[in-house]
């Protein structure tokens, strides 16, 4: 019996975070100011829901869930890729100043177009994606010491410091718009997934799937770069070239993420740390859980969220810190202790 636990382990949790995703899936559909029984929903799907039932459904509720779920996976996997070539559990895109670049551009695109066109929707992703890979090789060029050596506490620390800078700079650009625009940009700041429809789910699809199939591709060189640059090298790996493919992968997810959601911070820490103690390191395994607790965090976070305060809503952004926070406290002072043990 320990036998067949052992080898089947994996499938079993993998099965069981995928049942709690689409349990949390129907419990979103019927969340809300209209509750809708699960037998109703099932009949809306089927296309027999009535023009309310089907706007509420098909144009409010679906696309918001569809997107906390590809954002949480985005996220996620972002913080997963970075925490690996840096090996620093600590790292997270928002912390390194990843998700404040992408979100600076968005500002400014939201800003000077005033709404989103299908254009916009689709061209979004790259401006985002523009902005936070300027932030990235900044952050990257600021971080090296004289030896050229990528220190991963000086990168954490030049993180922050660009991250409060960049949000800054935003407040003083939505502290000049109107209150429409104010109250649009202030609330997408907190990391809120309110102003979802189709085209943003559709500008966001291609970024994900494309991003989770290189890291998944990927896997074993991740798993190797884990045991240092030099043993990494020492087994064929070309280290600077892998980095640099995956922190663009990274960026790309955090970015298109950002661009739908604001910045959702501390999911990309907290979702890798529960899928690695959940299923261990090796990437193989990690990414494919890593994505799955990512949207569930999102998708709890955003239901939360729209319930907890009815007929108002707290941002998902707000709740994902309430979570992550105490955890990123717990690892600073975890790490501090192991510090001391090894000095």
């Amino acid at each position: 019996m320990k036998r067949w636990l052992e080898e089947y382990r994996f499938p079993l949790v993998l099965g069981s975070g995928i049942f709690l995703l689409l349990l949390l899936f129907f419990i979103s559909m019927n969340a809300g100011y209209t509750p809708i029984k699960l037998a109703d929903m099932f009949r809306i799907l089927r296309g027999g829901g009535s023009a309310k039932e089907n706007m509420i459904l098909f144009d409010f509720r679906l696309p918001r869930i569809v997107i906390a779920i590809l954002v949480g996976m985005g996220f996620s996997l972002s913080g997963c890729v970075l925490q690996g070539i840096t090996r620093n559990p600590l790292t997270d895109p928002g912390l390194m100043g990843i998700n404040s670049g992408a979100g600076i551009v968005v500002v400014i695109f939201l800003t000077l177009s005033g709404s989103i066109t299908i254009g916009g929707a689709m061209s979004l992703p790259f401006f985002s994606f523009l902005g936070a890979m300027l932030t990235s090789v900044l952050l990257y060029r600021i971080s090296l010491d004289k030896e050229r050596v990528l220190r991963p506490t000086r990168l954490i620390l030049n993180g922050i410091a660009i991250q409060a800078g960049i949000n800054a700079m935003m407040t003083i650009i939505v502290l000049q718009l109107d209150n429409t625009q104010y109250d649009f940009l202030a609330v997408w700041q907190a990391g809120s997934i309110w102003n979802s429809n189709w085209k943003l789910v559709i500008s966001l699809i291609p970024w994900i799937v494309a991003g989770m199939a290189y890291l998944f591709y990927k896997s074993r060189e991740l798993d190797l770069l884990m045991v240092g640059d030099e043993l990494s090298s020492g087994l064929g790996v070309a280290v600077s070239k892998e980095k640099r493919g995956l922190l663009f992968a990274a960026v790309a997810l955090a970015a298109a993420s950002v661009t739908v959601s604001g910045s959702l911070h501390f999911v990309g820490l907290l979702g890798p740390h529960l899928a690695r103690r959940i299923v261990g390191t090796r990437h193989r395994l990690l990414l494919p859980f890593c994505a799955i607790t990512g949207a569930i965090l999102v998708l709890l976070a955003d239901t939360i969220g729209r319930t907890i305060v009815e007929p108002y809503e707290i941002p998902a952004g707000i709740i994902a810190a309430m979570l992550g926070a105490p955890y990123f406290i717990f690892l600073l002072i975890r790490n501090r202790k192991a510090a001391y043990k090894e000095g």
